[in-house]
């Protein structure tokens, strides 16, 4: 990324610290979350096109606030403080932030003052979101007000020959409006960013950074269909080719065809070195009389690392463990006001293989958000069957399996889940939803078919909308399509007499029901 415009966003503990940087991703322009004390020297080794300090929940001047390096306003690069970032930048610079007497938090009105470069395009009036309680209540020598509300009167600030702005509202949120103006016309009128970061300029300069890492050792992946190791897997082909050798283990808990489609996309077409391990056997046996959702899940992820790490030996000597780690991962789990941490989640790493096989990490796509991960696996030719794919969980069906996993109950599963997708895909609502499947319940019921009573299974259909997984709402799907799929899994599955459809939301229910 050394040659790369890149915008760094400053960490002082904002809940919008992600949308910062995805808006400013938008524009085609890089930008990486770091810590708010980064140092001056740490950033001239960078050598970003700007700064952003974001929000956060402090007051400037309580005990304990971060703060911004005092050095970095004199780095000759532009600065945007936002909310609790216009503050810090007032305070440190010589202005005055004071408490204010009633919280403001909601919509507001913005007055624009100065119409050139950083608010060009925009009206005289527009509608800005406020979330604060403390204001700047004397400008910093050298600013002078470029916008103002009712209710505060320094709401944009500028020092213009020094290219330092700040804004007491948020402009990443879509609750402002013109927000995304406001953060185009800083990158391209501010700092002066041409915006070349594009999925294709990510894929070469990735491609030349893995060759130059790796060399010639060998790669080793486990590839499971889904979206971040596919893209991941795909794009280290890309670079070292057949210096790369994937895994993709059959745990038994698969969808329908799912072995198939994988072996047919990544061997057949993208010619990826790719070894498949039948082991459902293994896992079944293992999962048989197993009713608890947690020793499910611990099950399969123990054994999946056991079976991995016995067809790595296979390979001989590997140097690099490849994995699908993406930005979100990376930056989740840090501590307050300490910016991003590095650590990765363990459920993102294969089961701790790094540790016990000793390897380094390849992880190509941890600068990546999800939506650009898909972005770069289009421009690699991947298919929308793999890139639009729905989430699916890493135990696979053992947890829709409600009750014990036998082969049987698997195929029945199966067949159900499969007329689920086809019938969602087929009315248009396989992107519209977050997730949507089936679930095998641990009760029978009585049902007639023809002239004879049954005494058979029941299947529940889940389906979600959501942004992120964090919470999510049952989807309103239409009655008829709902009976299309209820008429087609009672018809054509062997063993269900009838479907119910999950109306609970998360929370406080889960998407998945173990």
């Amino acid at each position: 990324m050394s040659q790369q415009e890149v915008i760094l966003v400053l960490d002082f503990g904002s809940q919008y610290n992600q949308l910062i940087a995805r808006r400013v991703r938008e524009n085609r322009v890089f930008s990486r979350i770091v810590p708010h004390n980064i140092t001056a020297e740490e950033i001239r080794e960078i050598n970003p096109k700007g700064l952003i300090l974001s929000g956060g929940p402090a007051s400037i001047y309580g005990s304990h606030a971060p703060k911004p390096k005092k050095e970095l306003f004199e780095l000759d690069i532009p600065v945007l403080g936002i909310c609790y970032g216009m503050q810090a930048l007032a305070h440190m610079l010589g202005g005055k932030v004071t408490k204010a007497r009633k919280r403001e938090f909601g919509h507001a009105e913005l007055l624009i003052d100065d119409f050139e470069d950083f608010f060009a395009g925009l009206e005289e009036k527009t509608i800005c979101w406020m979330s604060h309680g403390d204001y700047v209540s004397q400008l910093p020598p050298g600013f002078k007000r470029i916008g103002h509300t009712d209710n505060t009167e320094f709401a944009a600030i500028a020092d213009k020959n020094r290219r330092l702005y700040g804004v007491q509202f948020h402009p990443e949120v879509a609750h402002t409006p013109r927000g995304s103006k406001i953060i185009s016309n800083f990158l391209f009128n501010i700092c002066g960013c041409e915006g070349t970061w594009t999925p294709q300029s990510f894929i070469d300069d990735t491609v030349n950074n893995i060759r130059e890492a790796v060399g010639k050792e060998k790669v080793v992946c486990g590839l499971s269909g889904g979206v971040d190791s596919s893209v991941a897997a795909v794009l280290i082909n890309k670079a070292i080719g057949k210096q790369l050798a994937c895994i993709f283990i059959n745990n038994g808990v698969l969808r329908k065809g799912e072995a198939d489609r994988v072996i047919k996309t990544f061997k057949k077409h993208f010619h990826i070195n790719l070894r498949y391990v039948n082991a459902e056997a293994r896992f079944l046996k293992r999962l048989k009389g197993v009713i608890d959702p947690e020793k499910k899940r611990k099950i399969i992820g123990h054994e999946f690392i056991r079976v991995f790490e016995e067809e790595a030996k296979k390979l001989g000597k590997i140097g690099y463990l490849a994995q699908g780690t993406l930005y979100p991962d990376v930056i989740e789990s840090k501590s307050a006001f300490g910016g991003p941490s590095a650590t990765i989640k363990s459920h993102h790493n294969v089961g701790g293989l790094p540790l016990n096989m000793k390897l380094k990490l390849v992880e190509p796509l941890r600068e990546l958000f999800k939506d650009e991960v898909r972005l770069v696996g289009k421009a690699m030719g991947l298919s929308n069957e793999i890139i639009l794919r729905q989430p699916f969980p890493g135990p696979g069906l053992a947890i829709r399996v409600i009750g014990d996993i036998t082969k049987e109950r698997l195929d029945i599963l199966r067949e159900a889940d499969l007329v689920v997708i086809e019938e969602i895909k087929k009315a248009e609502f396989y992107r519209e939803v977050w997730q949507s499947f089936a679930i095998l319940l641990p009760i029978k019921t009585v049902g007639v078919m023809g002239d004879e009573r049954t005494y058979e299974n029941v299947i529940a259909l889940r389906a979600v909308t959501s942004a992120d997984g964090m919470t999510a709402d049952w989807a309103r799907l239409p009655y008829d399509l709902l009976e299309r799929i209820s008429n087609r899994i009672i018809n054509e599955v062997r063993g269900v007499n009838r479907v119910v459809y999950d109306i609970s939301s998360k929370p406080p229910s889960t998407i998945e029901w173990e």
